[in-house]
This record gives structure tokens, sequence and C-alpha cells, in this order.
């Protein structure tokens, strides 16, 4: 579509909107909604709903365990339409999604804000307005208190851009047909991605459990998963492979990076699915005094002990290169391998899906560690182990092989990041009048008032968990 700017604009006066259609009205937030706040007084609601990537969605009942309050009775009640706000922590989480539209009756935690459009202004136009105000980081300038928290007086006089409700009712319909295709287009290239890591998991497999020559006389390997390996490979439980497996430590740290030469310690999803991310880390205090036996260094092997997510505990990868001065956090196991030519081996081998089962078997035996993976458990783990020298040629075979396929995993996670690029750019122009889909809109399927149609939700990022926080259960209780 060709979409064009409106004829004429007017200065908003408020340099994050600049210019803004000139028969848009622009007043405070109360003129457009107002905050909403009905406690779950004798547990009136029991459906319990949480704010995840963006959305209100129903929260299972097998999932209300760990950080939830002792009684939902301090809870409060929405509706379908209320604007639900995660007003907490600002100061230290500028990646969530803070907007999400209510599509279903239930309680939430108090500690989030509550608000309900009104007038002239429909919910669905309300929520995309702050959506798109949440998106351009614009809550990032608000906010009091130590964690920068927000409340209803940074919202009642927030200024908010009211255009007629015929035309709210066009930009509802015209984003709900667009975010439908992107949502299907992202869908597709997720399916691609797991497509190629299937097919990666595969080449993994034959190269860790056969090696290279498929002709070799065969024996039983006695680990589940595997089947037969070749004659001449022994298994090795991982304690007779190492000198040691060292654990860092979790000390008091601050929001950002490490830069200007301050030491930072790694956070738990630094090694989330096979790939070590040194961005996962927090600053140290200037004071804190360093280790140097926990200092990570280039060569590493990483091992998550414990992560949000337990599809993520176990994950396994080593350090390509570093930028920053980090050290190990008690989050994280490093095995400091006898003989270095079967690093490369080993670590495809705990990247393959035998070594994932072992894992799984382990983190689901521990009564209430289910995010755990005990070191006792992990040193008796067992890898299918070929003579040093065939170990390192068939990790070097194994990287070429590999070469075309993570090409195009991350040819496809880039473009998918491109797409939400392109939506996040296309919902803030839209909703703040820099560009003109009145025209564009008529034909589109969907109606104003389908609460259901939108779904503008980040695509989850690999290996997140998006809850409430313990400060935030803290705060609310």
């Amino acid at each position: 579509m060709t979409l064009r700017r409106y004829p004429e604009y007017q200065e908003s006066g408020v340099p994050w909107l600049g210019v803004v259609p000139r028969h848009w009205e622009i007043g405070p937030g109360l003129s457009a909604f107002r905050e909403k706040h009905v406690k779950n007084t004798e547990l009136r609601e029991r459906r319990v709903l949480s704010l995840s990537y963006g959305r209100i969605v129903v929260k299972p009942d097998d999932k209300l365990h760990g950080l939830v309050p002792e009684s939902f009775e301090t809870y409060q009640i929405v509706d379908p339409g209320d604007i639900i706000i995660r007003s907490t922590d600002l100061q230290n989480d500028w990646n969530s999604l803070r907007v999400g539209l209510v599509q279903d009756r239930g309680i939430i935690t108090a500690a989030y804000l509550c608000l309900q459009a009104k007038g002239r202004t429909s919910p669905e136009f309300t929520h995309l307005l702050l959506h798109a105000y949440d998106l351009k980081k614009v809550f990032y300038g608000l906010g009091s208190g130590l964690r920068q928290n927000l409340g209803w007086s940074d919202f009642k006089r927030m200024p908010t851009l009211i255009p007629e409700p015929r035309e709210q009712a066009s930009i509802v319909r015209f984003l709900q047909a667009m975010d439908h295709r992107i949502n299907r287009l992202i869908r597709t290239k997720q399916r691609l991605i797991e497509l190629l890591d299937e097919q990666k998991q595969a080449i993994i497999h034959r190269a860790v459990t056969r090696g290279l020559d498929l002709n070799v006389p065969l024996k039983p390997s006695g680990i589940s998963c595997v089947g037969d390996i070749p004659r001449h490979w022994t298994v090795r439980r991982i304690r007779t492979l190492v000198h040691a497996i060292e654990q860092g430590i979790s000390p008091q740290a601050e929001a950002g990076l490490a830069e200007n030469g301050a030491w930072g310690v790694l956070k738990a999803g630094c090694v989330n699915h096979g790939v070590f991310r040194e961005l996962q880390h927090k600053r140290l205090s200037d004071g804190f005094v360093v280790d140097p036996g926990l200092a990570v260094r280039v060569g590493d092997v990483l091992i998550s002990r414990a992560c949000g997510s337990p599809k993520l505990v176990g994950s396994v990868a080593r350090v390509p290169l570093l930028r920053y001065k980090l050290i190990l956090s008690d989050k994280t196991f490093r095995p400091v391998f006898k003989e270095p030519r079967l690093v490369d081996f080993a670590v495809a081998a705990m990247n393959s899906g035998y070594f994932r089962f072992q894992v799984e078997q382990a983190i689901s035996g521990a009564e209430g560690l289910a995010n755990n993976l005990p070191l006792s458990s992990l040193k008796d783990f067992k890898l299918a182990v070929p003579p040093p020298s065939e170990a390192e040629h068939t990790a070097a075979t194994l990287r070429s092989q590999l070469t075309n396929v993570e090409a195009a995993i991350t040819r496809a996670q880039r473009e998918i990041e491109l797409i939400r690029e392109y939506r996040t750019r296309l919902v803030a122009d839209v909703v703040t009048g820099q560009l003109d889909v009145r025209q564009a809109a008529i034909g589109l399927p969907g109606k104003a008032g389908e609460l259901a149609g939108l779904k503008f939700e980040a695509i989850e990022p690999t290996g997140t968990v998006e809850e409430e926080t313990l400060e935030e259960v803290a705060d609310e209780t």
C-alpha cells in the first residue's frame, strides 16, 4: 500500500511527538482515560492473568506457583477493554513491552496500573496509542523513586492524541489487518528456523554418535537415545574428562554493561541454545574486588546451571571472543577439560539430543529445583568419545558442515528482526498521525470494537521468560 501523510499538520509542542494532524485534538491523559482499581475482595474472581510480551494472557493453573502472593485478594479485578501498564522498575528493564489490552475478565497483580478509556476514545485506539508510546520508549523519561516507578500522576498529564471516533476506527482496522499479515510472515520464518534447527541437530547427532566414517564396526553404547557407536570409541562420564568443574558467584550488580574498563558478571542467559552471548551480563560496582580465578577467558566452555526456563538449563557454549571483562556467576558451570583436543567435540556432543535427554532427566528428578542442574548429576552424564585426534578432525568437519545451515538460521532470525522493526515503526507512525490510513482502511476486514483482533505482541525472544518479577510481587504484597 502507498500511504501518504495528512494534508495539514500542527506543532504538538512535545519533542517526542513532533507535528500531528491539524484536525487531531491534543489533550492530557485524563481527557482520554481514567485510572481503575477494583480490589479482589473476598476472592470474587479467580482467573489469574499475566502480562507477557505485550499481551494479557490467562495464566494456567500449573503455573500458579513460585512467585505468587499468599492470597489473590491482593490482586485487582480487570475487564475486557481495560489497559494494563507494567509501571515498575523502569530503571533496570528497557526491553519489556509494558502495555497490554485485557481480553478476559480476571485478576492481575496490583503492582500494575489499570487504565480505562473514556469520552470519545475507544479502548482499542487508546491501547494502540499507549503501545506506540511504549515502543518509542516515552515512559522511560517519566517515573519516580529508587526504581523509577510510574503512577497515575504520570499518565493523567501525558500528552494524548485524540482523533475523531471514525478515524480511530480506521486506524484500528488498518493495523489489525497489517498485524495479521505480519504475524503470518513471522510464523513462516519461525517455522523455517525450526526446520533448519532439526536439520542441524540431525547433522550433530550423526557426527557425535557415529563419527565421519559410516562403515566402521559398531558396538552398543549403553546410552539412552544413542544406540550403537564405533567400536573403537569409549563411553566416558564427564567427571573422567575434566580436571574440575568451576562455578562463579552472584554479587550485587548494577544495571548496564561493563564498559570503560569496568568488570561485569554473567547472567543466566549467557549461553542460551549453544551460543555465548557476552552482552548478557551486569556491571559490577567500581569497588568490587575481582577474584582472577573467576575471570572468563576466550576458549572457556560454559554450561547453564540455572535459568528462568527449564528448557535452557544445561545449555552449553564455548567463548569465541571477549570485548568485556567478565566473571562467572553461580548460575554457570565451567568445566576444565584434561585433553584440549576433545573440547570442541565435547561441546558439540553436549549440544546434541542425547545430552539434552540426560539434562532433562536430571532437572526433573531434582525435587523443588526444576530450573537447576545439580553438579553431581552433570559429573555423571555420559559422552561417547573418539580418540583425541579423531575428535579434533570430526569437530572441524562438523563446523564446516554446519556453516550453511547456521548462516540460513542467522539470516531468517535477522529477517524476523527487520519485520519487527517495520511493525514497530508502522504502529508508531500510524497512531501518531505521521501516515494517513483512512483510505487504505476502507474495505479491510475487521471491525472497530473487536478486541480479539489486536495482537501487537513482541515475538518471544529465544530463551527468555517475561513474568511478574520477585520485586513486583514484593511491591504488591
